[in-house]
């Protein structure tokens, strides 16, 4: 039994906390301290109490001791793990990011990583992350850092660019729907049950919530070459991979699911499946192609997530929160389908094992920037990971990739500088502002940096 010290920043997370808590409860071999810090100490005590009750939970074969702490360099100290899921501002900042573009005729279906959001929220975290790193550095320096923040790439990018030397990689399960996906063609293409996503094997390879399948297999299956006859069958009214969900459910009102039809549309567009959902990659592309208007979104079988729901979704996960910490409620301690425990296993000398994460490139995606952050397969073995090169992808993909991995780049550079001219380039070459002119586009970046001036002039000369 291992006994290892994990440092949670964003502790108090409403959601992502319980789950990785779940994963850990259920992770034979290892145990140790998971030490929660949080600028909502409330919330962070209140995980804590969780935490307590999952160590009672009769499921429970890995049981940790909870910590809260009032500084991060107290739960850095000593840490074997540090791992990142914060919230960069409030709801509110959160709907000038998504809303406020609307009065420009521009629609956003997540808004936290590309697209006017996704530069406004890229504002405000890049900050807060460079403090991470530095204090990561100076307290804990061999620690390995998982990020699960957005803005994914941005942030791990932040993380290296401070200190270099860190030991970190992005997780993301986006690419574990699209081999749900591939599950759900081999079943229907080849007349067998449906294979568990792990046995499709993939080469997988772009930038996060935009990466690409060239390759995927079930066994000796061609999964790729199934898809135009799945996509003839099911394109018309989608196909919602998600389980625990039926084929069609994406035409109920549940803003996270889809149909996969913007996905299948690209595929037949470029012979490359698309790896993220649908609500990620409409906002990578054109903003007429997939998100002119909420009708336009209504015909390609997703949802608008408005920022409302969010509010009411969060509330309701706080009160399911506090009734577990009095213990009004039970924890579900089941595994989910997350792989950052596997892959801590991995690195502590557990044995090999490949998931695609986000790291620098180094040669992993050629056609792309040294040193841009792009989602790949990895090999995690004892204390390494390692990118696996990809697959080249199609002409066209590249296109369409390198745009958007050089405005990460422009977006960060002008970040680190706090330059907001250089932030600016990469907000009018967003896709999704693509039918704005230019004095258009500063007037929305100004009214976005206006509301949400309390979480930038600490940072920036908003003048």
């Amino acid at each position: 039994m291992k006994d290892i010290k994990i440092a949670y920043i964003g502790g108090g997370s409403k959601m992502w906390a319980r789950v990785f808590m779940y994963d850990l409860a259920l992770t034979a071999g290892l145990c140790g301290e998971i030490a929660l810090y949080d600028i909502d100490k409330p919330a962070a005590i209140r995980n804590q109490r969780i935490g307590e009750r999952i160590n009672e939970d009769k499921r429970t074969v890995s049981k940790w001791k909870y910590t809260v702490c009032d500084k991060l360099a107290e739960a850095l100290s000593g840490a074997d793990f540090v791992v990142c899921s914060i919230l960069p501002g409030t709801f509110d900042e959160m709907a000038a990011d998504v809303h406020l573009p609307e009065k420009y005729g521009i629609y956003q279906s997540v808004g936290d990583t590309v697209g006017p959001g996704g530069v406004l929220r890229a504002m405000r975290t890049v900050p807060i992350y460079e403090g991470f790193a530095r204090e990561i550095e100076r307290v804990c320096p061999k620690a390995w850092v998982i990020n699960f923040t957005n803005p994914m790439t941005i942030c791990t990018k932040t993380l290296y660019d401070v200190f270099p030397s860190v030991k970190a990689f992005g997780c993301c399960h986006e690419v574990f729907h699209a081999q749900e996906l591939l599950a759900c063609v081999a079943a229907e293409e080849l007349g067998i049950p449906r294979p568990d996503r792990h046995e499709i094997t993939i080469d997988a390879s772009g930038v996060n919530h935009f990466t690409w399948i060239t390759e995927a297999r079930y066994k000796d299956a061609d999964l790729l070459a199934c898809l135009p006859s799945f996509t003839e069958k099911y394109f018309e009214k989608g196909y919602c991979e998600q389980i625990g969900y039926e084929k069609y459910d994406h035409l109920g009102d549940n803003p996270f699911l889809y149909g996969n039809k913007v996905k299948l549309d690209l595929f037949r567009r470029y012979g490359a499946l698309a790896a993220a959902g649908d609500r990620h990659l409409a906002e990578f592309m054109n903003a007429d192609w997939y998100l002119k208007d909420p009708a336009c979104v209504e015909k390609w079988g997703y949802h608008l997530t408005s920022v409302d729901y969010r509010r009411a979704d969060q509330q309701k996960k706080i009160e399911e929160s506090e009734q577990m910490a009095r213990g009004e409620k039970p924890v579900n301690v089941v595994h989910s389908d997350e792989e950052a425990t596997y892959l801590m296993q991995a690195v502590l000398g557990g044995g090999k094992i490949v998931s695609n994460v986000n790291m620098p490139n180094r040669g992993q995606m050629p056609d792309m920037p040294l040193g841009a952050v792009v989602e790949t397969n990895c090999v995690f073995d004892a204390d390494s990971v390692k990118p696996v090169s990809a697959n080249r992808l199609p002409p066209a993909v590249t296109n369409l990739v390198y745009r958007n991995v050089m405005n990460i780049e422009t977006c960060y550079h002008g970040i680190k500088e706090r330059d907001t001219d250089e932030i600016f380039a990469s907000f009018v070459n967003q896709p999704l502002c693509s039918r704005l002119t230019v004095d258009e586009a500063r007037s929305l970046f100004s009214e976005m940096i206006k509301a949400t001036a309390p979480y930038l002039k600490d940072y920036y000369d908003l003048k």
